[in-house]
């Protein structure tokens, strides 16, 4: 029997499965600054703080601060702020707010991110044939509310459920997020479940574990990816190949 004829719901990773982020984060700080007549931060010097500041705030406060109760706004502010910090630079917060607001609104519409071409093509896809498709992804509430459906990834047409970190307050590898998958896919089993992703700690380890078939992405020549395929994964360099392999095991199926 093949893959595709036992299925009964798909779910995906987000971002590096369906859409990655445009430019560097270095252009979002930079427009911000200059939007109060300020120069541009140093690029390197502001990727390199925004790592350590939202490693920092991911340990502390996992989540989003969902265990904390702390509004995600007030994340991002925190994180944002150190990150200007750790790259050598301070404002007064009457500036700092305004930089702020500028960089939080960015990166809650679709302005820093692209989708992928066949991210929309394979979801639909995925309806047609009877799946249910599920979203799991290490995530805040804007990607569900505001993102997606910005980029034209709508609940209801292109996925049916969604498990985002920052509403569950839990995240991968967590397999708990998968289990909630699960659940609220009407408790599909996991056999009877695919998932997508492009991390083999987060997305396929955690997956596989409950019994669920798992698959990886390599959309950017990762170097891991061979070690990927040496531990038994399979590892493709888009959705339409997905949709090829599973379209490939079941010549009945009309693809």
């Amino acid at each position: 029997m093949s893959l595709l004829s036992r299925l009964r719901c798909i779910t995906v990773d987000v971002t590096g499965t369906l859409i990655a982020y445009k430019g560097e984060l270095g252009d979002y700080y930079c427009m911000a600054a200059k939007s109060v007549g300020l120069p541009c931060p140093d690029y390197k010097r502001v990727h390199e703080g925004f790592k350590l500041a939202y490693t920092e705030m991911t340990n502390k406060y996992p989540c989003f601060g969902y265990a904390a109760k702390m509004p995600n706004i007030e994340w991002w502010k925190t994180c944002v702020r150190d990150s200007f910090v750790r790259a050598g630079y301070e404002y007064d917060e009457e500036t700092f707010e305004k930089i702020f607001n500028r960089i939080y609104a960015s990166f809650g519409s679709s302005a820093p991110y692209m989708v992928f071409p066949d991210s929309q093509p394979f979801l639909r896809w995925a309806h047609e044939k009877g799946l249910k498709v599920g979203i799991i992804s290490n995530a805040e509430y804007r990607y569900q509310d505001v993102i997606l459906p910005a980029l034209g990834l709508n609940q209801g047409s292109e996925w049916d459920f969604g498990v985002f970190s920052g509403l569950e307050g839990v995240e991968k590898p967590d397999r708990r997020i998968y289990e909630i998958a699960l659940e609220r896919a009407g408790y599909i089993a996991p056999e009877e479940t695919l998932h997508i992703g492009d991390s083999m700690r987060k997305d396929y380890v955690p997956a596989r574990s409950l019994g669920m078939n798992a698959l990886l992405l390599d959309r950017f020549s990762t170097p891991e990816a061979e070690e990927w395929r040496q531990s038994g994964a399979i590892v493709l360099s888009d959705l339409a190949a997905v949709q090829e392999l599973l379209c490939s095991e079941n010549s009945t199926i009309a693809c």
